[in-house]
């Protein structure tokens, strides 16, 4: 899982409650981090893989480039899954050689391995769990520019060097305060480790904060070019903002899922720290709460990468198709969400399903008073579906 305790763990001269969490049940706890995780990375990549079914046949029309959001989202599936990674190399390393484990406890060990496999597992983890926090961030930054402002996949270059540099410059600096002046060696008290659980914890508390304001005003702002756009507001625009809506209600439900235990956790232990006696009977409650979110933890924390590409995409099945050609062909749809069941009602099926590219949409569109509705198109969920209802409808493609 993504904790900080971990980190901290790797100085053999850790706090109390610290060493109270992590060595309480080590191999059942090893064993469900390293279930979790590997379930879901397999099962985030089953969602990402090109399927048989739900897509068109290509060829037929031109394929325009995702926008930029779309992009997002894959790119925080990929840190959710090199982070379920890291998670599998350490939980099966912790599981398989317990002797590593007994090293980094040893105050007076000489051993190099054992502080390198910690500090480096945790650093991975880190690293990629808070990349995937900006990006989350900058997802709902990016679709209220778009709504608002029109931006474009160009803003992903600028996505990057942000997401990526403070992502790199936060972990290190904690990591190396954390360590200072040496691993073996590490400064004790509360006020040591504190700037290392900020810098870990500041991009979620981020999030938690801001994105929920981001989807707020998104919402409003495209229900507000729906009714503007024939100054009447029907029941299938009504659908669409709710389609929207749930969304993004998604998304920060995953989100708190997964993350809220980690802030009841730090919570609880760093009570712990600031008592002289952890193992005091009146600390009774709180310790067993301190474990039971501490194994919650655990389970949830790697589950947010399968958790999120069914918010992101929905359920997009079984049925892959492994084919090198067809992977290729469906490079760009394979990113984006499953196609929504509109078969018993092709015309809200039409409806509901706009084009998604809003730089090309809005190049076409801003001649023949169609502006409004394209702007909003990308935020519907679905792939490349046409209407049954109507043979002149081109195929549209949502990249949200």
């Amino acid at each position: 899982m993504a904790s900080p305790r971990l980190e901290t763990f790797c100085c053999p001269n850790r706090d109390a409650a610290t060493d109270f969490v992590v060595t309480f049940q080590p191999v059942l706890f090893g064993t469900l981090t390293l279930a979790s995780a590997v379930l879901s990375l397999l099962f985030s990549i089953l969602q990402l893989l090109p399927k048989r079914k739900g897509y068109r046949r290509l060829g037929q029309y031109p394929l325009p480039r995702p926008a930029s959001s779309s992009r997002i989202l894959l790119i925080i599936s990929v840190c959710d899954m090199l982070g379920c990674a890291g998670i599998i190399f350490r939980s099966s390393v912790w599981l398989g050689l317990p002797n590593i484990i007994d090293s980094i406890s040893a105050a007076n060990s000489t051993a190099v391995w054992p502080e390198v496999y910690c500090v480096g597992s945790s650093m991975w983890i880190q690293l990629f769990f808070s990349a995937s926090f900006w990006w989350t961030f900058f997802y709902a930054v990016d679709v209220f520019l778009v709504v608002k402002t029109s931006a474009g996949i160009s803003t992903i270059i600028l996505y990057h060097m942000i997401t990526w540099g403070l992502a790199l410059l936060l972990c290190t600096e904690g990591v190396a305060m954390l360590y200072y002046p040496s691993i073996s060696d590490c400064e004790q008290g509360l006020q040591h480790a504190i700037p290392h659980y900020i810098t870990t914890y500041a991009p979620m508390l981020l999030v938690f904060v801001a994105n929920p304001i981001f989807f707020n005003r998104t919402t409003a702002a495209v229900t507000s070019l729906l009714k503007g756009r024939q100054g009447i507001y029907t029941e299938n625009e009504r659908r669409l903002a709710n389609e929207i809506k749930i969304r993004f209600f998604k998304i920060m439900l995953v989100f708190v899922i997964c993350w809220v235990p980690n802030i009841i956790n730090e919570s609880l232990l760093f009570y712990l720290e600031m008592q002289a006696d952890i193992n005091d009977s009146s600390f009774r409650d709180v310790r067993n709460t301190a474990l039971i979110t501490w194994f919650i933890m655990g389970i949830l924390n790697p589950m947010q990468a399968f958790l999120n590409t069914l918010a992101f995409h929905g359920w997009t099945g079984f049925d892959v198709d492994l084919s090198p050609r067809r992977s290729r062909e469906l490079a760009w749809e394979s990113v984006s969400t499953s196609v929504p069941n509109t078969s018993h009602n092709p015309l809200v099926g039409a409806t509901l399903l706009y084009q998604s590219h809003v730089q090309e949409a809005k190049k076409t569109s801003l001649g023949n008073g169609h502006h409004h509705s394209d702007t909003v198109s990308i935020l519907s969920e679905g792939n490349w579906a046409f209407s049954s209802s109507n043979s002149n409808h081109s195929p549209v493609y949502q990249g949200w």
